[in-house]
């Protein structure tokens, strides 16, 4: 007679979110504002364009890096730890005056390491929520709501005291972020090495998860100019600081929104139609920035999309990559997810964004954007519905791990 299954252990949810808190808390003060601090220093488009591109290159390397040598670690909570001192020890390199040369040494390093552990604590996250990956938004929200504390305050205090304080106040979110990854770990009943009986790449070559990439970079090369220039977009339109962090604030308050409903969403939906929703929400959305930057309230209304085309995108993927790299492929998905979409078409967004800037100082910018979005949209509107689908892989046997 077999013994019953015993229940699996309780999720973790509080020192999860706040590992999200503070990560995304030091993003809000970044995204919004390196771009200002660093014109603060004397850089001009083009030289903010390449800074801030690097943000995306380490994207392409570090996280992929970061999950493979977690992988093979007997301890891989400490690649972990380790990526948090190292984003800690590199950031206060910018409290120091360095010449512009420098300062892009400086970047690099920095950036490889604060991309490297937010792909490794997905998995984390997704070890303890198993076959509940539904209420990933709920702990995800944590992040959103760190964003919106940290964009409004430091909106705040840099339009009083300028950006070129913004290093030393963005220096003990990280501090705060590294002591939470000390109290996180990942599932006890997740192994380390343990290989799924299909391989990696195998999956990666079938055509919905091919689609799924290619509309994943498309999505994000879309996002080039408004994460690189919106701040001097609308800086340049003569809306105060202040108003700056108001208008990034609406659109993650409709993020939180968002993240807090999605679980009810997956219940009765397939994330592929959601995805579809994302992408083309932000078509619409850099379209409506091109064409009417002066006019506050439809820009108000365009940042509240956010919550479609960041969250809702998003939630959907990680749903989307917990359904294709089960088990100890999850952290190898995560990795280039991040490396391929966010790194890849994060820094040819950033690149094209400052190439394009030149016409119509951002116009021209937000319309191809819009058209990078669209055009991942038809991708997945093609290959993603549920009817084209992989079928969802059997659930791998414990001891496996991501």
């Amino acid at each position: 007679m077999t013994a019953p299954a015993l229940p699996p252990p309780p999720v973790p949810a509080a020192r999860l979110s706040s590992f999200y808190f503070f990560y995304y808390a030091a993003l809000g003060a970044f995204t919004p504002y390196w771009s200002l601090y660093l014109q603060s220093r004397g850089m001009g488009v083009a030289a903010i364009s390449v800074m801030m591109s690097l943000w995306y290159a380490t994207r392409v390397v570090a996280p992929s890096t970061w999950t493979s040598l977690a992988a093979l670690s007997p301890q891989p909570i400490r690649w972990l730890r380790l990526g948090c001192l190292l984003t800690v020890a590199s950031f206060s390199a910018f409290l120091l005056p360095q010449p512009h040369g420098m300062l892009y040494a400086t970047m690099i390093v920095f950036c490889f390491f604060y991309n490297a552990v937010m792909p490794q604590f997905e998995s984390i996250t997704l070890t303890h929520l198993g076959d509940d990956s539904h209420r990933y938004g709920m702990i995800r929200v944590w992040g959103s709501l760190g964003f919106i504390v940290v964009v409004t305050l430091f909106g705040w205090v840099i339009e009083r005291q300028g950006a070129g304080r913004l290093p030393w106040l963005m220096l003990p979110l990280f501090l705060l972020m590294t002591a939470a990854s000390f109290l996180n770990r990942y599932a006890r009943h997740v192994g380390t090495r343990a290989a799924h009986a299909e391989g990696f790449w195998t999956i990666v070559r079938r055509p919905p998860v091919l689609a799924f990439f290619i509309a994943a970079f498309l999505e994000q090369l879309s996002f080039g100019p408004y994460y690189t220039f919106f701040s001097l977009y609308m800086d340049q339109r003569g809306y105060s600081t202040s108003l700056l962090g108001l208008m990034w604030t609406v659109g993650v308050v409709f993020e939180v929104a968002v993240f807090f409903l999605i679980a009810g969403f997956f219940r009765r939906w397939d994330a592929s139609w959601l995805l579809i929703i994302a992408m083309g929400s932000a078509a619409l959305r850099w379209w409506t920035t091109a064409l009417w930057p002066e006019n506050l309230p439809v820009m108000l209304v365009a940042q509240a999309t956010h919550c479609l085309g960041f969250a809702a995108f998003f939630a959907s993927a990680m749903q989307l990559l917990a359904r294709y790299f089960p088990g100890n492929l999850n952290g190898h998905g995560q990795g280039l997810f991040y490396g391929f979409s966010s790194g890849l078409g994060g820094v040819l967004g950033a690149l094209i964004a400052g190439q394009l800037w030149r016409f119509g100082d951002g116009k021209v910018a937000f319309l191809v954007a819009g058209g990078f979005a669209l055009t991942g949209a038809l991708i997945a509107g093609y290959w993603l519905p549920p009817s084209r689908q992989l079928q969802r892989p059997a659930r791998p046997p414990a001891g496996t791990a991501p």
